[in-house]
């Protein structure tokens, strides 16, 4: 009898490993099979959340087959307390262990809200956005003035959050005064900024900040990225160009980002220049002149005068030769590699055609020509004001 028991439970414990670990291998399958998600969802994982709640959540979100599932592979990988909190983006048929490794791997949040302050060339505005899953674009929520608006609830509200992030977007052509003078009312940031940086030295770009990065480290983020800018276009530079350093190259790039804003004519706007250099022709291009009187501190906010035309500045390129003394604001990659590679033409002029660009001329005959219709669509427009 006893032999006879002995048997069933030898039977019984192998149908039961058996069964155990079919049950093992169908919850590594579930753990690591694509997963439910129709849509890219944004999930925000809260201060002190456990991944009880988050699993409970990704299952009402759909994300997820089976809650239990997912706890227990989080937990057998060794994650279940390695939970981070911030706002992650979850893509679509993510599988569970994917998922457990995003909201596990830390960093900085991957979609929920962003604060943006934009660094521009007339003014600089707080903007506030919201990443759509669904369309992976940001929609904005809210923009303000934070030297003249009061800031709205909807930054405010999200100021504070723990997943919140933010980003300094400096746009091309901004002065260096500029961008230091904006980065002052860049709240997440703390300290100051000592002296203002070499006109051109920094990169206008997109760059990720924290709460209480200093504001000198985001400058030195922007010229390491300006100089490795620099140094590359000038080793891949057309050879005949009669820019002598680097920094000429920087001059003339500043000068091409300030002259034009439609970027299939920088090319164009470089040719010009550089074939007024190869001539000995004086550049006399009007932004230099308005550096000349601003510095780079704002917009002139009006025309030119004859007798600013006419006074001699380091940077009035009506009077003086050649390029002037520094660059005249923070050119972007566009304008530095049309410097660079300026396109071959034979045009010495330039004027507005009326459409936001430009019409180009080989001769004073035909530039003439140019600012005559450029003449008559300003009287039009002035008469229909």
């Amino acid at each position: 009898m006893w032999r006879h028991i002995a048997s069933n439970a030898l039977t019984f414990l192998v149908v039961l490993a058996f069964l155990l670990g079919g049950v093992i291998l169908w919850g590594q399958t579930s753990y690591n099979a694509e997963g439910p998600l129709e849509e890219q969802i944004c999930l925000r994982v809260e201060r002190g959340s456990s991944m009880r709640r988050v699993s409970t959540k990704l299952a009402a979100e759909k994300a997820v087959t089976n809650a239990a599932i997912f706890r227990i592979g989080a937990e057998y990988t060794d994650k279940s307390e390695a939970l981070k909190a911030g706002s992650w983006l979850i893509p679509k048929h993510a599988s569970m262990s994917e998922i457990t490794e995003i909201i596990t791997k830390g960093g900085a949040s991957t979609c929920g809200t962003e604060v943006v302050y934009r660094i521009g060339v007339t003014r600089s505005e707080v903007e506030v956005r919201e990443l759509d899953p669904a369309t992976g674009r940001y929609v904005e929520k809210a923009a303000f003035d934070p030297k003249e608006e009061t800031a709205p609830a909807e930054f405010t509200e999200v100021r504070d959050e723990s997943d919140t992030r933010y980003r300094v977007a400096v746009a091309e052509g901004a002065t260096s005064w500029q961008i230091v003078d904006a980065l002052k009312s860049v709240d997440v940031l703390t300290g100051e900024v000592e002296v203002i940086p070499p006109e051109g030295s920094l990169a206008p770009d997109s760059y990720e900040v924290r709460e209480d990065d200093t504001r000198a480290s985001v400058i030195a983020r922007m010229q390491e990225a300006q100089e490795a800018l620099v140094a590359a276009a000038w080793e891949n530079r057309d050879p005949d160009l009669p820019l002598a350093s680097p920094e000429e190259m920087l001059i003339l790039a500043s000068i091409i980002e300030k002259e034009t804003g439609v970027a299939e004519e920088r090319g164009q706007v470089a040719s010009v220049f550089i074939n007024r250099l190869n001539r000995g022709m004086r550049l006399q291009t009007d932004p230099t002149v308005i550096y000349g009187i601003t510095e780079g501190k704002g917009p002139l906010g009006r025309g030119l005068r004859q007798s600013e035309l006419r006074r001699e500045t380091p940077w009035n390129t009506y009077v003086i030769d050649g390029l002037p003394a520094t660059p005249i604001a923070n050119p972007g990659r566009a304008s530095i590699q049309a410097a660079v590679s300026p396109a071959a033409t034979d045009y010495v002029f330039f004027v507005a055609d009326g459409t936001g660009g430009h019409a180009f001329a080989e001769t004073l005959d035909q530039h003439n020509a140019n600012v005559a219709k450029w003449r008559q669509i300003e009287a039009e427009r002035n008469q229909s004001e």
